[in-house]
């Protein structure tokens, strides 16, 4: 029998190849990879020597990435979904206040107040869906105007009750509850206390607590920020609804042909970011032990920012919650970072007008890359 040789088909001459650099361009995360590494040579140069990477360094930077990291998550899926949620600022200091009214104003258990305001933020966040949804307006136009009443609310509330804008005492209300610890608590306790009596970081040289590691755990706010990043990545990547996402941004019209069910996947995304905003908010008031009427200003602009630098598209259907993770991170270093090297800290402001710009611009020709447009 003739043995017949196996062909390779020939290439579509319909179909544009792509090189591996140009396929490598067009990733998402490529803007926070070069970000990343661009912020921490300079600071390795710069602020090396003024404790930015002892272990009291690394973990302030890693706190404040963490903050950002948390919002950016829920802000990455929604924009992705082709949406925006500009009340995810006063969503963090609405829902900082009603756990401190519910626990220390009304005097209910810590643990019912967090679950009763996770379950406001998440009715509040789907009804912000529910209203795009149905009427049409932007999403822009709808959040922006529930970011005025949140932020109303958070202003009355406190004054009729308490006759002030700041209600402490609830590290005091918390003792001995069980969810607590879940936004307040930390981690690796006994691992940090060993590291201290090995040497490996610094401890405490006077005072009460001489001997103790300046390090003494892994804060929940930052358990939280990578559990969110986790899970917002495989939920994005790894599953149906991550292409839902992709395709509820790309072309709404064309995913409802297909089966897709937009409306549903758009109000689950606007609650994922009330939801991502109420543990911020959680994690906050449990660390400060107070909720004041300012809390999460201007944190809206800085989520989408860090998206955006993540290399997510305005337009929707395209980004990743790595990126946005980057994208974080870069903003806690900076932040923290100006301080360590002396740099006057308003100089923050500056930075982030400078770098959104330039990720607008790189992101711009990005789709352009993908679309043919010119």
């Amino acid at each position: 029998m003739a043995e017949t040789a196996e062909t390779t088909p020939a290439p579509d001459e319909r179909v544009k190849q792509m090189s591996a650099f140009r396929r490598a361009l067009i990733r998402p995360e490529l803007g926070g990879i070069c970000g990343t590494i661009a912020v921490f040579t300079f600071f390795l140069l710069f602020a090396f020597d003024s404790g930015m990477f002892n272990s009291q360094g690394i973990l302030n930077w890693s706190t404040v990435s963490a903050q950002f990291m948390i919002i950016a998550v829920g802000a990455c899926l929604l924009m992705i979904a082709g949406e925006f949620d500009l009340s995810v600022g006063s969503m963090i200091g609405f829902s900082g206040m009603m756990i401190a009214i519910f626990s220390v104003t009304l005097g209910w258990p810590v643990w019912a107040a967090i679950l009763v305001t996770f379950a406001l933020s998440l009715a509040i966040g789907a009804l912000n869906g529910f209203i795009v949804i149905r009427t049409g307006l932007p999403s822009f136009i709808v959040t922006l105007a529930a970011l005025f009443i949140l932020r109303g609310f958070t202003i009355y509330f406190p004054q009729l009750l308490e006759n002030k804008t700041i209600i402490g005492g609830i590290r005091e209300t918390a003792e001995g509850d069980w969810l607590a610890p879940v936004f307040g608590g930390k981690i690796l306790t006994g691992l940090f206390d060993w590291l201290g009596q090995t040497g490996v970081i610094a401890t405490f040289e006077r005072g009460t607590r001489q001997g103790d590691p300046v390090v003494d755990g892994i804060p929940m706010l930052i358990v939280w920020a990578i559990a969110l990043v986790i899970f917002g990545h495989v939920l994005l990547t790894r599953t149906k609804f991550g292409n839902w996402i992709f395709a509820a941004g790309g072309d709404a019209q064309a995913a409802r042909y297909v089966g897709v069910p937009v409306n549903r996947v758009k109000i689950l995304m606007f609650m994922l970011t009330a939801f991502c905003a109420t543990v911020f908010a959680t994690c906050q008031v449990m660390e400060f032990g107070s909720a004041g009427a300012d809390r999460g200003l201007l944190k809206e602009f800085e989520a989408i920012i860090a998206v955006v630098i993540g290399g997510a598209l305005l337009t929707g259907g395209y980004g990743s919650v790595l990126g946005a993770a980057l994208g974080a991170l870069i903003f806690g270093v900076v932040q923290q970072g100006l301080f360590f090297a002396s740099v006057e800290s308003s100089l923050f402001r500056v930075f982030l007008g400078v770098i959104l710009l330039l990720a607008v611009i790189l992101n711009t020709y990005i789709r352009r890359m993908i679309t043919g447009e010119r």
